[in-house]
């Protein structure tokens, strides 16, 4: 009778412990398909292109083919919930653009919790954001536009590609800080907000500085300030805002690799190594630049801490200009 016993329970007890180490042998063993990328963009847009980038050493680091998903719609949230909604073992993860970090302020009732749905991954990029005016605008640095915008309140109009984007809350960002009143006038699309601006319908905007370097290199346009915490590669002779003598200004407009919440650790850690290596491949290095972005290529912790304050930042924003979420 014991030795029956015993032969009953030594698989349990096998299977148990076969359990209890399963995850870690799954995520020692990861990955044997291929990975999904959700990309809450329509194709050819920033996030398309910096991914392309990537995507080859990434494959040859993974070992498996890593195949884009392209669900854009509500600002990226119908990406971001069909990343969330996703099962935590790394076969899912997606592409998160600024909006990422901004919808929280700007939409009510979101479909998931941006700061707990999700694993961070790494950040992959920055995007430059520049402070461009019309060359009617007598305003060759920030100095000048506060003082312009001070004796003339409301009467200084900027153009955004919509409600809730880097361009609006950086301006209203400068609103709060200057304590100026620069006006909103929101476009269906940064295509239209810059050919108005261009034209000198619009005195001024926050935008990407590659959609803008083009105009400001022909003479349509004149950057005064970009809003990082150090100078871009792509425009490295135009001060930043807190050079301009804006403190504490930056704004950032970053692209991150994240997962649903809850993937294995080992798990992580393989997709920052291909996303890391990736970047920091010369050829690649320099492709970002090109198309300009400032490569990254972060820790899953830094990009974390990230999401964390740059969630506070813009609804501390919103707040201060009074924007209402929706």
């Amino acid at each position: 009778m014991k030795s029956a016993a015993r032969a009953v329970a030594l698989p349990l007890v096998l299977c148990s412990l076969a359990g209890i180490h399963a995850p870690q042998a799954l995520a020692q063993a990861y990955p044997v398909k291929p990975v999904r990328i959700v990309n809450p963009a329509a194709p050819g847009g920033n996030s398309d292109i910096f991914f392309r980038l990537l995507q080859p050493k990434m494959t040859e680091v993974l070992g498996q083919p890593i195949v884009m998903d392209y669900r854009p719609g509500a600002g990226g949230t119908v990406g971001g919930e069909a990343i969330a909604r996703a099962a935590p073992d790394g076969y899912t993860t997606g592409i998160m653009a600024a909006s990422f970090v901004i919808n929280p302020a700007m939409i009510r009732k979101m479909p998931y919790d941006t700061a707990k749905d999700f694993t961070a991954l790494g950040l992959m990029v920055d995007v430059p954001t520049g402070l461009v005016v019309h060359p009617s605008l007598p305003a060759r640095n920030v100095k000048q536009l506060v003082a312009l915008a001070k004796a003339k309140p409301g009467e200084i109009f900027y153009s955004t590609s919509g409600r809730g984007t880097v361009g609006h809350l950086a301006a209203e960002l400068l609103n709060s800080t200057a304590g100026i009143k620069l006006v909103h006038v929101p476009y269906k699309g940064a295509g239209p907000a810059v050919i108005d601006l261009v034209a000198g319908q619009i005195q001024l905007q926050f935008a990407s500085v590659p959609l803008l370097v083009g105009h400001v290199q022909a003479g349509k346009l004149r950057m005064i300030a970009q809003t990082g915490a150090k100078r871009a590669a792509i425009a490295p002779d135009v001060p930043t805002m807190v050079e301009s003598g804006i403190p504490g200004f930056v704004v950032r407009s970053p692209f991150g690799f994240a997962g649903p919440a809850g993937i294995p650790k080992a798990v992580v850690d393989k997709l920052n190594l291909a996303l890391v290596t990736a970047i920091r491949q010369p050829e690649n290095h320099k492709a970002l630049i090109a198309n300009g972005a400032e490569p990254l290529g972060s820790s899953p912790d830094e990009h974390a801490a990230s999401i964390k304050s740059e969630i506070e930042l813009w609804k501390k924003v919103a707040r201060d200009a009074n924007i209402e979420a929706q």
